[in-house]
């Protein structure tokens, strides 16, 4: 079922957060009467405000102050009043401070028609003034008790431009209560000891490297693993669904990108391109979907072909913004788990459902519970969309229907489509709540038409294929940072790095643990044996630090019984296990891919 959120400009959080921000720069123009304001929206958890000091800048230390000026202010109750002037009456009111960034800002609402018909908005409450469109709280005394706190000080630049002037960003945290507040200060905490950057340097994952550039990651050989393992697995269930798997190049001619309609929407997103002669552009590829449109088109298709589906986790290029870099999150090269499927209209909905299906076991026994999924429509007042209305609508309502049939909720957003079709995304929280799309699937009735797809239907007339983009495990490098920061990097045995850790309590043992070792090693099991000179209980905290999903300790009586001691990660209880029957549930936890790194999961040991 569809659900749709109200106007979150009208929450009372949104108000809050609002209310604060102005009571922040009112604060802070106690301190620096000459500070130029510039924005200071309500965000995600919070708000801010930039600032220009000028050469009398504000740092950390300051905070405090501006925090106690603040609550000064609150417990003053200062209305919020609201009036509207016209250009001339607000570049006049701003010009008595020389609020430079409000004037521009101002001149450019007027010139672009977005100041309204009752002319540009300003808000007052006591001595402060700024120009805003709100909504703010009744008064300044409506802001909850203690549910505020300064958080940091940044840098950033004007409208976001790096060749604009440097800025101060004042950020706040701002929930409805002091209860609320201090929950998200510790799970931020957590998030912190989580975050992929921090455990992916700690455990070797990826590499960032200035002399190589700036958003190009390296996988370190423990992060190699687990991309192989995610993109093996997706082998295998895309194999099951009838999947052909191709390989294109991560590189083309600019005119393939001409041909697809891309160009003229993502070319600030691509990197620039590279003339190889006198009238040849090529670019890396910002997608797979032209290259796999070509293989499709290279041979003749009948219906008995359709659907006809196509998958690669091919190299993709993209030029994010540098301010928008962020580890594995957001990235400018990776590698798409990409697949289209090229059907006729009576197979669309069947294959949109075998597709949401696929996500399902994905999500599902990766458990990443906390998702939902978004509908993303075409909006008719925008030029973005190409294409025919009708069959905008038609699309639109196929998607629409495929996830009201399957009883998947979900929330409708007008404008966010790709420009050629509607798509569904899966949006996922983090440990924060902080929201991003992981993966989406789209249906494209557009591009299709533009390289002259065709197949032959069973009157022998040639028709257009409707062709589905998905991608369920998105990028290896935006799934795996997600999932780093799920797990904690405590990753199932089967995806893990190394997958067992022998620890032989002295060295009478050392022989039987090379056995194992040898055994192991021999059936494609990842295993070390811990031959340092630590203590034992030092060896494992070492295992434990690094999160290998199974230590098997090796004594006199584990060799002379031929069994183990098993140690899982997740786990505090100890199990002595025959060896053989330690064989055969490693390998069961590794074939059946088992999420062994949760608690509730026991060893598969067949008693």
């Amino acid at each position: 079922m569809c659900t749709v959120d109200t106007d979150p400009k009208q929450s009372q959080l949104y108000k809050i957060r609002h209310s604060l921000a102005h009571i922040m720069a009112q604060a802070v123009l106690e301190i620096r009467p000459d500070a130029k304001l510039a924005f200071g929206p309500p965000v995600e958890f919070g708000f801010y405000y930039d600032f220009d000091f000028g050469e009398e800048s504000l740092g950390e230390r300051d905070l405090q102050e501006i925090e106690n000026r603040m609550r000064r202010i609150i417990k003053e109750k200062q209305p919020f009043e609201q009036q509207f002037k016209t250009l001339d009456e607000a570049l006049a009111e701003l010009g008595k401070t020389q609020q430079s960034y409000k004037i521009e800002y101002a001149q450019e609402l007027v010139d672009t028609g977005k100041a309204g018909d009752e002319g540009l908005g300003f808000y007052t409450n006591g001595p402060f003034m700024d120009m805003c469109e709100g909504p703010h709280l009744e008064h300044t005394g409506n802001v909850p008790k203690a549910c505020f706190k300064l958080d940091r000080i940044s840098g950033s630049y004007w409208r976001g431009d790096e060749k604009n002037a440097m800025l101060s960003r004042i950020y706040g945290l701002a929930f409805e209560s002091k209860a609320d507040l201090k929950d998200y200060i510790e799970r931020r905490e957590l998030a912190r000891e989580r975050d992929h950057r921090k455990l992916g340097t700690e455990l070797d994952l990826y590499l960032m490297d200035e002399e190589v550039g700036v958003g190009l990651p390296m996988w370190m050989p423990n992060g190699a693993v687990i991309r192989d393992e995610l993109e093996n697995w997706a082998r295998e269930e895309e194999f099951r669904a009838g999947y052909q798997r191709v390989s294109t190049p991560a590189i083309t001619r600019g005119q393939l990108y001409e041909r697809s309609g891309h160009l003229p929407y993502y070319a600030d997103d691509m990197y620039p391109p590279m003339k190889v002669d006198e009238h040849d552009e090529y670019y890396l590829r910002p997608m797979n979907c032209p290259h796999h449109h070509k293989v499709y088109a290279a041979r003749p298709h009948s219906y008995r072909d359709l659907p006809y589906r196509l998958a690669e986790y091919g190299n993709t290029y993209r030029y994010e913004k540098h301010g928008s870099l962020a580890g594995l999150l957001r990235v400018r090269a990776m590698c798409m788990n990409d697949a289209h499927i090229y059907c006729t209209p009576e197979q669309v909905e069947e294959e949109f459902r075998a597709v949401m299906a696929m996500y399902d076991l994905y999500y599902n026994h990766l458990r990443m519970g906390d998702f939902r999924v978004r509908l993303s429509l075409s909006d008719s007042d925008s030029e973005k969309f190409i294409g025919d209305r009708e069959e905008w609508q038609r699309s639109e309502a196929i998607v629409r229907d495929v996830l009201d049939n399957l009883g998947v909720e979900y929330e409708e957003e007008v404008g966010e489509a790709a420009f050629y079709g509607p798509k569904i995304d899966i949006q996922v929280k983090n440990l924060l709540g902080r929201e991003e799309t992981v993966s989406t699937c789209q249906l494209d009735f557009v591009v299709a038409e533009r390289f002259g797809l065709e197949y032959t239907d069973d009157k022998g007339e040639k028709q257009t294929p409707y062709i589905i983009h998905r991608a369920p495990l998105s990028t290896h490098e935006r799934m795996i940072s997600f999932l780093i920061e799920l797990y904690g990097g405590a990753f199932p045995t089967w995806m893990a790095p190394q997958q067992v850790q022998l620890i032989p309590v002295n060295d009478d043992v050392l022989d039987y643990a090379k056995e194992i070792e040898s055994n192991l090693h021999g059936n494609l099991f990842r295993v070390k044996i811990d031959t340092s000179n630590e203590s034992f209980n030092k060896k494992i905290r070492n295992a434990i630090t690094s999160k290998i999903p199974n230590i098997w300790i090796l004594g006199s009586k584990e060799k002379e019984n031929r069994t183990i001691t098993w140690r899982r990660y997740c786990s505090k209880e100890q199990k002595t296990v025959g060896l053989d029957n330690a064989y055969t549930a490693l390998n069961a936890l590794r074939s059946g891919r088992i999420m062994d790194n949760f608690d509730d999961v026991d060893l598969p040991l067949g008693e």
